[in-house]
């Protein structure tokens, strides 16, 4: 359809695109003939799927945070309150509304709510053994994901641990970037910090590793902490709204640590890499706790939904 992301769905172009959008949309769902249909992207289809083909149940799937949304919905102007009562008045027809963690719940005005996770499967049954001298960490690279704390959280930590690294993998945007470049360069921390491109092989640096780091700003659910405990590694994480903490367990699989306090969590990290005893112990947690994200136990909640949405439908 090619709708242009730089402007509003409802800008005049995009508004055009859509029709066009609704006509091959209905043709494609007339020749499937769902059993049921979920909608797991936020494009303008949002609008008119509750709507039509109402004999098929219709899930709409949330896989981002609603938490600064929600803030922001408190002491918004008018015109934003009149999108956001349209948005909750389309959400209201769906026959059941799908987030990822339970805090999530309460940042919708919908009763006809489920929570499920995400499956993750392992890729290797490879474990680390925690022994490298060695932080990871991985994502996009964009302010939303707090990097540029890490590097000041990194700070604190050569000064107890200056044998130890910390790598960041990912892409993104470029003046952000040649920002945290220059945090590194003037933090004297050349031969500490590294930033590496985005691999497909995200496991395999994984094993190489001894604990991963998460400083984001806020996560739904984090897949890839659940691939790093699937691997053996502890977590230190922010308490970020909302996910980590349905993720990681605290003191058990990794620290939740208070949202943007780098003292605390350089100090947790510290405690975790002066204790490799301890860190092989949580490694051990992680590993076994991970096995419920797997999908053999996710996968039935699913068969669960699909089977009550059926029933629905059936009476």
């Amino acid at each position: 359809i090619n709708y242009n992301r730089k402007k509003s769905y409802f800008h005049p172009k995009n508004l055009i695109k859509s029709l066009i959008h609704f006509y091959k949309w209905k043709k494609v769902i007339r020749l499937i003939q769902p059993d049921v249909l979920i909608s797991c992207n936020y494009a303008f289809d949002f609008y008119w799927i509750p709507f039509c083909f109402k004999e098929v149940p219709k899930i709409k799937e949330f896989h981002s945070s609603r938490y600064f949304e929600n803030q922001s919905r408190k002491q918004c102007g008018f015109v934003k309150r009149l999108r956001f009562r349209l948005n909750d008045f389309i959400e209201s027809k769906f026959t059941r509304l799908l987030v990822l963690n339970p805090d999530e719940v309460s940042f919708y005005r919908s009763k006809n709510i489920t929570v499920i996770g995400n499956p993750v499967k392992k890729v290797t049954e490879e474990l680390s053994s925690l022994t490298s001298k060695r932080v990871i960490a991985a994502g996009r690279i964009a302010s939303v994901k707090g990097f540029d704390v890490m590097i000041s959280i990194w700070k604190e930590v050569i000064h107890f641990c200056p044998d130890w690294e910390l790598h960041i993998y990912g892409d993104g945007a470029e003046d952000y970037l040649n920002h945290l470049n220059h945090l590194i360069s003037v933090s004297h921390l050349d031969n500490h910090v590294f930033i590496h491109k985005a691999t497909s092989s995200l496991d395999k640096e994984m094993l190489y590793s001894s604990i991963y780091l998460m400083t984001s700003k806020t996560e739904c659910y984090p897949m890839v902490l659940i691939e790093a405990l699937s691997l053996g590694l502890p977590v230190v994480s922010f308490d970020s709204p909302t996910g980590p903490r349905h993720i990681v367990k605290n003191n058990f699989t990794g620290y939740i640590t208070p949202y943007g306090d780098v003292k605390f969590i350089a100090k947790q990290l510290v405690f975790l890499i002066q204790n490799e005893e301890l860190r092989k112990k949580i490694g051990q947690n992680a590993v076994i706790d991970s096995i419920s994200f797997h999908p053999n136990n996710v996968m039935p909640l699913w068969e669960k939904l699909f089977f009550n949405l059926n029933l629905l439908r059936d009476n």
